[in-house]
C-alpha cells in the first residue's frame, strides 16, 4: 500500500491494534476535546442487535458470548457473520467520510479485527484518513492475554485457535492468543500509516479538562513527527 500521507488528513484519525491496546482510551480523550468519534464495536453490536437479542444478550460483551467458544459448531458461521457486518459498517462510514468537506476532526475506533476487511476498504481508510496504530511492548502484550481471559471481547481468531488434548480452555487461550498477536502485527504495520507505543503515553486519568488537553496534544505530535518524517 502507498504510504503517503496527505497533511489534511491530519484531524482525520484511524486508531487500529489488538483490543486493549488503548484505542477506545484514546478515542474518549479526543472525543473529550472536541473531536467527533465513531466506534465501530457499537455500530456492529447495532446490526447484530436482533440475533443478539434471540439468544438473550446484549453489550458488547454479549457479541462474544453470541459468536461462542472458538471451537464451539457455531463460532465458524458467526465469525463470518460479524465480519461482514463489520465489512459493512466501514463501508458505510468511508461512504459518509468521502462526501463530508466540513473538515470537523474525526477520529474512527476500530476493532481489533479490521485488517481483515476487503482489501478496498482498506485502501479507501488510508486514502481518508492518518491510521494509527496502538503498538504494545512484550509485558504489554500478556496484559491483553489477561484482559481477554478476565472480560472477553469478540475476537476473531482465524484459525489461529487450535485446542490441545486434555487442555484446559484457559490454557488454550493463553498459548493461543499471542500467536494470534504475533499474527496481526505485520498486518496493523502494513496498514498503518504510523505506530505510537502506548508505554510512551503514560496519560492522565484525571476529568480535568486541561490535563486531558494536554494529554491529547502529546498523543498528536507523537503521531505529526512520524507523519512529517514519513
Amino acid at each position: 500500500m502507498n504510504r503517503e500521507i496527505h497533511k489534511e488528513k491530519g484531524s482525520r484519525l484511524a486508531l487500529v491494534g489488538m483490543s486493549g491496546s488503548g484505542k477506545t482510551f484514546w478515542t474518549r480523550k479526543l472525543a473529550a476535546a472536541g473531536w467527533k468519534s465513531v466506534c465501530c464495536d457499537d455500530l456492529i453490536e447495532q446490526r447484530l442487535a436482533p440475533r443478539l437479542a434471540a439468544g438473550g444478550h446484549s453489550g458488547i460483551n454479549g457479541v462474544a458470548a453470541w459468536m461462542g467458544w472458538p471451537n464451539s459448531v457455531s463460532y465458524v458461521q458467526r465469525e463470518a457473520e460479524y465480519l461482514a457486518e463489520e465489512i459493512g459498517v466501514m463501508d458505510e462510514f468511508l461512504n459518509n467520510l468521502e462526501k463530508d468537506t466540513t473538515g470537523t476532526p474525526i477520529v474512527l475506533d476500530t476493532t481489533g479485527s479490521v485488517i481483515y476487511a476487503q482489501n478496498n476498504i482498506l485502501m479507501r481508510l488510508r486514502r481518508q484518513m492518518t491510521v494509527v496504530h496502538l503498538a504494545n511492548t512484550e509485558n504489554e502484550q500478556r496484559l491483553l492475554v489477561e484482559r481477554y481471559l478476565n472480560d472477553p471481547k469478540p475476537v476473531l481468531w482465524r484459525g489461529t485457535f487450535h485446542v490441545k488434548d486434555q487442555e484446559k480452555p484457559r490454557e488454550t487461550v493463553a498459548r493461543c492468543y499471542p500467536l494470534l498477536i504475533a499474527a496481526r502485527r505485520k498486518s496493523y504495520e502494513t496498514l498503518a500509516h504510523c505506530a505510537v507505543q502506548t508505554s510512551e503515553l503514560r496519560a492522565t486519568y484525571g476529568a480535568g479538562s486541561e490535563k486531558n488537553l494536554a494529554d491529547v496534544e502529546r498523543f498528536l505530535q507523537k503521531i505529526r513527527e512520524q507523519v512529517e518524517h514519513a
